[in-house]
């Protein structure tokens, strides 16, 4: 048993050296990651972690200390005196090469991540590709921190600006990206010169303990990036600690709205990622078949664990004859343990998760909805006791439904109608959230009105998750976001720094020729 938990790391193709740094060998239990190493923790109160399709144990996550906390932002605000008069072309080759180790081990991630949250591995991969692609942009620091300049903005005057480390930065992630999100934050945070605290979801850890080995070996130094656990606590801590300058989070409506609330009163800059209702609109024009194999994989992927899941869909007229074809693609769609070939989504990351959408699905039936498709029986064959959820669909629902004002998140799609484009567009407006939508269509003129009419942050044309590339950002709005400045791309960059602004006069008159006198000197 002592040794259950470090075996089933070496199983992952991790070798016996990496996995005792990131794990205890006395107790399957998460260590954490304070200046540099990985540090046995002294709490008394831990919290299980179980592969979702089985529900086996797999380690255990301890509760930081006060005491185990405090050391890690002591540690970064050490390592901040130091990182933040490092030149920028040492953290550019820093970041070259935390890049290249992070690719060269995506697969090891991958299997991290499959094991503790579930998704499929392809899943998993792209988990850790599209964190790889903000590191990869960080890498470019040294035209994103440039600052501005201005000559004779008055007589003999100049002003620049600066963009400048604002110092030790904290990370709250959420179970359903675990490579991803971790690497929206820390990265781009200690690219720009700060240093930073990360606290990874309780529920799926590893991935993030493999990141700070790798981060080790791309020569960051030791306090730069450091990490704790816990819950509600090690959140109040970030929350309220004085030495901690911003918080970034993501994850659900009601930790984001108080992470923001008590961060903010606390004065640190804050940006909140919270929950969403993401619609998309099919227009009876769209191309048929690319759009149903968009809407299943867009709608069940990931077993619908995602805060970008299209997990609404609105029939704009004769659309709604394609229901049935819709239906008959989701059926085709494996459900099975994420490590296993030829798997389209996984488990659910808990039984709770699970029971919460089952909830769900049973509140559409009761208030009204036609269930055209139903996984709620799911029984995957030798993983029995995995959170399984078939891909479901509720038909004709409104928008007083608990179905449809509630974020399921789970392999639910919740199915509108409408007889135009207008009452489409309405629909989505008075929803409260504002993370993302798309629209299917042929047609430019209606793909213009919707997105010049839609109040969303981000809309896809015939794309049904439109998560931006990190040259841009991500740029959810309303409900789904609290804070002023968003994750990666320029936004990402302003948040992790601070303007200084000088201006200096030079009077021209004050400048002096002289040459070089060649005469003995004489005392006078």
């Amino acid at each position: 048993v002592k040794m259950a938990g470090l075996l089933r790391v070496v199983s992952r193709g991790l070798n016996q050296g990496v996995a005792r740094r990131l794990y205890s060998s006395s107790a399957p239990t998460t260590k954490l990651f304070i200046n540099g190493e990985f540090v046995e923790s002294q709490a008394t109160e831990f919290i299980d972690v179980h592969n979702p399709a089985t529900n086996e144990f797999v380690t255990r996550v301890p509760k930081a200390t006060q005491s185990e906390m405090q050391s890690a932002v002591d540690a970064a605000a050490e390592a901040f005196k130091s990182w933040s008069q490092t030149t920028v072309l040492t953290r550019q080759q820093c970041m070259f090469k935390y890049q290249e180790l992070i690719k060269a081990n995506i697969d090891k991630l991958a299997e991290s991540i499959t094991l503790e949250q579930g998704k499929t591995l392809e899943d998993a991969r792209g988990d850790v590709m599209r964190g790889l692609q903000v590191v990869e942009h960080g890498c470019s620091i040294t035209s994103l921190q440039l600052g501005e300049t201005m000559s004779n903005i008055a007589k003999d005057m100049d002003t620049m600006t600066y963009k400048l480390p604002i110092g030790v930065t904290a990370g709250i992630t959420p179970f359903n990206f675990p490579a991803m999100i971790p690497l929206w934050m820390f990265p781009m945070a200690l690219v720009c010169g700060n240093t930073s605290v990360m606290k990874p979801s309780e529920r799926d850890p590893g991935c993030t303990m493999l990141l700070m080995d790798l981060a080790n070996q791309a020569g960051f130094p030791a306090g730069t990036v450091n990490v704790i656990h816990g819950a509600h606590d090690a959140v109040n801590f970030i929350c309220d600690n004085p030495t901690i300058q911003a918080i970034s989070f993501v994850g659900s409506d009601q930790a984001g709205q108080y992470i923001y609330e008590r961060g903010s009163k606390s004065g640190k800059r804050v940006q909140s990622n919270m929950g969403a209702k993401n619609h998309g609109v099919i227009m009876p024009d769209a191309n048929k078949e690319a759009t149903l194999n968009a809407l299943a994989g867009a709608a069940f992927g990931a077993a619908g664990q995602r805060c970008m899941a299209l997990s609404t869909v609105i029939w704009v007229g004769e659309a709604r004859e394609w229901i049935p074809e819709l239906i008959e693609r989701a059926k085709k769609l494996k459900v099975n343990a994420g490590h296993e070939s030829g798997t389209d989504l996984g488990p659910l990351i808990t039984p709770e998760a699970k029971q919460r959408v089952l909830d769900l699905v049973k509140s559409g039936v009761d208030e009204g909805a036609e269930l055209l498709l139903d996984g709620r029986d799911c029984v995957v064959p030798n993983y029995e006791k995995g959170n399984f959820v078939g891909p479901t669909l509720l038909n004709k629902c409104t928008t007083d439904m608990t179905c449809y004002q509630e974020e399921i998140f789970g392999p639910v799609l919740v199915s509108l109608e409408a007889d135009s484009l207008d009452s489409a567009i309405e629909t989505i407006n008075k929803n409260r959230y504002g993370n993302g939508t798309a629209i299917f269509t042929t047609n430019g003129a209606t793909a213009r009105k919707f997105t010049q009419e839609i109040d969303v942050g981000q809309v896809g044309v015939n794309v049904p998750i439109p998560v931006p590339l990190p040259m841009f950002s991500f740029t959810g709005t309303r409900g789904s976001f609290r804070g002023d400045t968003h994750f990666y791309g320029k936004q990402g960059i302003n948040f992790y720094t601070q303007t200084k602004t000088v201006t200096q006069l030079w009077r021209a008159e004050d400048a002096k020729d002289s040459k070089a006198t060649v005469a003995m000197p004489v005392q006078r």
